[in-house]
């Protein structure tokens, strides 16, 4: 069976909170739910559940189909797959390179654009270079250790290679990952948001 999905991939903006000493600080879009809850049941694809983990698709245009991982036509694998919306549940792991939103419904840019509840959320790999959510890849949901960003507009940051390789240059890259502020080092002139147990990334101008 063929799903139709609500394809959203990386590059989140990234909100900033206040800024010290003329450094600004910024967060990530996404969220953990309480329980954390994964997928266990969606619509018949390849296998018993519709892009599982491990499992892998093809790439449409509007469409992405599950196909085995060994077809000429898989483009990436799933890596974590959750109920729900991706606001709301776990963060995908630092290496998905892009997040599928998956519904029964026709696709769509954003949670409830078509009016319908999502099914849930796969987090993908792709099976071959380049891996955007890779560290100074400049993309992925998740921003890492190592990863670059630049300035876009007041009090907001994005992700961009660090290789310069994006259609912006980098300004900054998280050279470090902290529990809080003050552990940053004396150098620190951007504070981002990550996350997890070391939630503040300390960053400098490149």
């Amino acid at each position: 069976m063929v799903a139709m999905l609500g394809l959203r991939c990386a590059g989140a903006l990234l909100a900033v909170f206040a800024g010290v000493a003329g450094c600004q600080d910024s967060s990530s879009s996404g969220s953990r739910s309480p329980d954390g809850k994964p997928s266990s049941s969606g619509p018949s694809g390849y296998g018993a559940v519709f892009l599982a983990v491990d499992e892998c698709g093809s790439r449409g245009r509007e469409t992405f189909t599950e196909v085995s991982c060994t077809s000429e036509r898989a483009a990436a694998r799933v890596i974590a797959r959750y109920d729900g919306k991706v606001t709301e549940g776990p963060a995908c792991p630092a290496r998905t390179d892009f997040v599928l939103h998956i519904s029964e419904g026709r696709p769509t840019g954003d949670e409830n654009g078509d009016g319908e509840v999502p099914r849930g959320y796969a987090c993908m790999r792709n099976l071959e270079l380049p891996h955007p959510g890779d560290p100074g890849g400049g993309g992925g949901p998740r921003t890492v250790v190592g990863d670059c960003v630049y300035g876009a507009g007041e009090g907001e940051v994005r992700e961009t290679a660090c290789d310069g390789s994006g259609t912006k240059a980098p300004e900054y890259r998280v050279t470090s990952a902290v529990p809080e502020r003050a552990l940053c080092p004396a150098t620190t002139q951007l504070y981002v948001s990550l996350g997890g147990k070391e939630p503040v990334g300390c960053a400098v101008r490149m």
